[in-house]
């Protein structure tokens, strides 16, 4: 899916679907992503080993598909959202926001690249542009790009309505490892405790018009997600579907081969 396709279904209230591009790196992979069905992929910088050559890379063989491609910054760091953006990005995720200078001075980056200096300052504090042309440009350039904001830590949640506020955000994402540790519960998805937070996340976006991101690493987990009112499904990621895969078909050829049950075991760790 384009990505002004992918924003007109998000405001249409009708989900999409993706996962998280973590471990393939090959651009043979492109045959495969082919026939995936996916409308997004969101490309790992925060946890992944991909440099800016194969983020870009990466970023064009998943738009040659029709895939929209969203990169996971590294940080808070508006740099690297800049980089996103000169990898040819259909948008970006910012891990784990916590201040309202860290969602305006990220977000406007990713509205007005390549603006810097005093007049992107100007816009960050005051919206104020160089001319009314130059405002007119920079919206039209990224009119189809999006921006979405981490909400992974307890302090986050706690105002989110506040940051969401803050500044023109596209879509809210909860990342539940850190959500959960931050929360005091790590990895325990099903705890009331964090239940209650995707609650209080999903409802602030929903009340705004904005979709929110979770993600999840099982069916049950995303099932849970979707009942909650989440539409940007975010579904586990390319090495935790390859693993599953290979574990569940080759439990099914033993049985059939009347051999011994294998122990399958989750190796994988969950960024």
């Amino acid at each position: 899916m384009k990505p002004a396709d992918l924003k007109a279904a998000l405001k249409a209230k009708k989900p999409v679907f993706g996962f998280m591009v973590s471990a393939t790196a090959s651009m043979r992979w492109g045959r495969v992503f082919a026939g995936s069905t996916l409308d997004f992929v969101v490309i790992d910088s925060e946890h992944g080993s991909r440099d800016r050559q194969l983020i870009a890379d990466t970023v064009a063989q998943m738009q040659s598909l029709d895939i929209t491609a969203i990169v996971r910054t590294p940080d808070t760091s508006e740099v690297w959202v800049a980089m996103a953006m000169d990898a040819g990005a259909d948008g970006v995720l910012v891990p784990y926001c916590e201040t309202l200078d860290e969602v305006r001075r990220t977000c406007m980056k990713m509205k007005t690249h390549p603006l810097k200096g005093e007049y992107f300052d100007k816009v960050v504090t005051d919206n104020e542009y160089p001319s009314e042309k130059s405002k007119a440009y920079l919206e039209n350039r990224h009119k189809d790009q999006i921006f979405i904001m981490g909400v992974e830590s307890k302090p986050a949640a706690d105002h989110v309505e506040e940051m969401i506020e803050c500044a023109p955000i596209d879509a809210v994402f909860i990342g539940p490892n850190d959500m959960t540790t931050s929360l005091g519960i790590p990895d325990e998805v099903e705890n009331p405790l964090y239940i209650d937070t995707l609650k209080k996340v999903i409802g602030a976006a929903d009340d705004r018009g904005l979709p929110t991101m979770i993600h999840q690493q099982t069916i049950k987990a995303s099932t849970t997600a979707i009942e909650l009112g989440a539409r940007f499904i975010m579904h586990s990621s390319d090495a935790g579907i390859l693993l599953r895969g290979t574990q569940d078909e080759f439990a099914q050829l033993r049985e059939i081969a009347g051999g011994a049950a294998v122990a399958a075991e989750d190796t994988l760790d969950v960024v």
